[in-house]
């Protein structure tokens, strides 16, 4: 019986050589959550082997069952954090249906997330050519092929359709498809967490107040 190994918990020299990493206590003294989280970020981006823009969404379907999945930030500012992808997809659905999600940030280099609950709006148009614009043209032309989401019989009908729609490009601009657009969360809150020893972490998390923040420190 084939059977997976779970590693140990760190011993009392692992939870040492991690210690400083996390030890400022200014966090706490914080007033801006999105200027916390762009600093951390920022952070991340020196620190993790790639992607650290990468988030996980979760979403509710019909059924109020959640769901989530892998995408990518593209944006962050005083208005929320932005993502993009096919609103045919079943997030996209989701999202029309039910216009609030979380999202997590979770840096293992660091040993520091940030978790994110908000309402959700479409970006503009002009948001979102904008961004479709700066994709590699391949990109662009997959967003026109693929029918995300729904059912595939092969890869090799996926690749055909690539073909076919490389083809009817040629020789001019790929513009953004309607389906394809952008989302920004406007977070309600956000928590950050950090690892600290003896699982001992500490955990900050920030409630919209209006055009304001309240901040409340968290039992680990």
């Amino acid at each position: 019986m084939t059977q997976s190994v779970i590693p140990p918990s760190p011993s009392v020299e692992d939870y040492a050589a991690q210690l400083a990493a996390n030890a400022d206590e200014t966090i706490f003294e914080r007033g801006d959550p999105i200027a916390l989280f762009i600093e951390w970020l920022e952070a991340a981006k020196r620190s993790e082997p790639n992607d650290a823009n990468a988030m996980a969404l979760a979403t509710v379907d019909d059924l109020g069952m959640p769901d989530a999945r892998m995408v990518l930030l593209k944006d962050v500012d005083g208005r929320g954090l932005t993502f993009y992808s096919n609103q045919e997809s079943a997030k996209g659905e989701q999202l029309w249906a039910h216009p609030c999600a979380a999202l997590l940030f979770h840096w293992k280099s660091l040993r520091r997330q940030v978790r994110v609950r908000g309402l959700i709006e479409r970006v503009t148009d002009a948001e979102a050519d904008a961004y479709f614009a700066s994709r590699a043209r391949e990109s662009r032309v997959g967003a026109w092929a693929s029918d995300q989401s729904r059912p595939l019989d092969s890869r090799a009908t996926l690749e055909a359709r690539v073909a076919e729609q490389t083809a009817s490009f040629e020789g001019q601009d790929v513009a953004r498809p309607d389906r394809w657009t952008g989302w920004r969360v406007i977070p309600q809150q956000i928590e950050f967490w950090r690892d600290r020893p003896f699982r001992l972490h500490d955990r900050l998390r920030f409630d919209r107040e209006g055009e304001a923040w309240r901040s409340t420190r968290l039992w680990p």
